[in-house]
């Protein structure tokens, strides 16, 4: 249970650094509510998704050898440990985007969201990191049954994330201040670093066994 409660805090975690998406949702739901928020997170998870299955299609085959492992160890770590320190850096540049009252359809708001994550370069340094870090430390251990559970706990994760994000949107405007951003980006690249440590103390232990 706890190591499934870990996976959606990294679900959290990947989702919580303002960027592209996280900056549109907020931009969709002060102008035009909850549900056009919440589809621009949608959209990015389908887009994730699509990421993480390639992933798992490609490298499904090869985790268990341990250059591989190995690899997807470090990469994971550089990514999440660079994705933290942009984090951190960029919390001091965060301001709320001016409001307009411009109406958009629900497809666009979607497509926005999956768009901005689909040719968005990070998102795919992420899960060739990351999700294939998870494959190889977990099917080698457990099987394929146990990805399929980890992945629904990152997906659980940035899920409650977008939910959260298009609520602070568009019902508690009044607490969406620049500093509450900026506290939620130094605290969201902190736990990022950490994650990325983990990752290279698993690369350590696999090149170092």
């Amino acid at each position: 249970m706890s190591v499934f409660l870990g996976y959606i805090l990294l679900g959290l975690s990947l989702a919580a650094p303002i960027g592209p998406v996280n900056a549109a949702q907020l931009d969709r739901g002060i102008k035009n509510g909850f549900f056009h928020a919440w589809l621009v997170g949608l959209g990015a998870t389908v887009a994730d998704g699509i990421y993480m299955l390639l992933v798992f299609l490609g490298l499904v085959h090869f985790i268990e050898i341990p250059f591989m492992q190995t690899f997807l160890w470090l990469f994971g770590f550089f990514v999440l440990v660079y994705t933290g320190y942009e984090s951190l850096l960029g919390a001091n540049k965060i301001n709320l985007s001016e409001m307009r009252s411009q109406k958009e359809s629900h497809i666009k708001s979607f497509m926005s969201g999956f768009f901005m994550s689909l040719f968005n370069p990070l998102t795919i340094l992420f899960w060739l990191g990351i999700f294939g870090s998870i494959l190889a430390k977990t099917v080698t251990s457990y099987g394929t049954g146990q990805v399929i559970l980890y992945v629904g706990a990152i997906f659980i994760g940035i899920t409650v994330w977008d939910i959260t994000m298009a609520t602070l949107a568009s019902t508690l405007r009044k607490y969406l201040s620049t500093r509450l951003l900026r506290t939620i980006s130094i605290l969201s690249g902190i736990s990022l670093i950490g994650f990325g440590v983990y990752f290279g103390i698993e690369a350590a232990s696999v090149l170092f066994s």
